[in-house]
């Protein structure tokens, strides 16, 4: 996994393990709470948060703690700290990201996505409009949903769920 600090290289390397940088932004200017100019954000995220929340880009899999994070907390979007899923609902999907079954009230935004050839639903930070990652309806009960997330879009919060 690559770390804060990284080199272009690194970040280069990275994006040949299922990188998809250069889309659309995830927030659309003036459409959420919090909004910033794109210098702004990368002065705020590491280069590798930047590629996932502002360019909807995908971490490889297995590569984030949070996958492995079995404490009580909730996980909270990177680019503004809004807490989005509770440990409670985390499950292990075997799919190498962060997996939760629901998120909380009102913290998450969903619109559809057909990049790389697949049609399925990207999921978004309801505050700054951060790409956190995609639902998908083979997931437990008592939802079906599997929300799986990338870990450099995400900060966990230890403590109540």
């Amino acid at each position: 996994m690559l770390k804060a600090g990284s080199s272009t290289l690194g970040l280069a390397l990275f994006n040949g393990f299922g990188w998809s940088a250069g889309l659309a932004h995830a927030a659309e200017p003036g459409k959420f709470e919090i909004t910033r100019t794109d210098a702004e954000w990368r002065k705020l995220l590491t280069p590798n948060q930047y590629a996932v929340l502002r360019q909807e880009g995908t971490e490889r899999p297995y590569s984030s703690p949070l996958n492995d994070e079995h404490r009580e907390g909730r996980f909270a979007c990177a680019g503004c700290s809004l807490e989005a899923f509770s440990s409670k609902t985390k499950f292990d999907s075997k799919t190498g990201w962060p997996s939760f079954w629901q998120p909380l009230p009102n913290a998450v935004g969903q619109k559809g996505d057909t990049s790389g050839g697949m049609t399925r639903t990207e999921v978004h930070c309801s505050r700054c409009g951060g790409h956190l990652g995609h639902v998908f309806d083979d997931g437990p009960k008592p939802t079906g949903l599997r929300y799986c997330m990338n870990g450099l879009a995400m900060k966990f919060n230890p403590g109540a769920a």
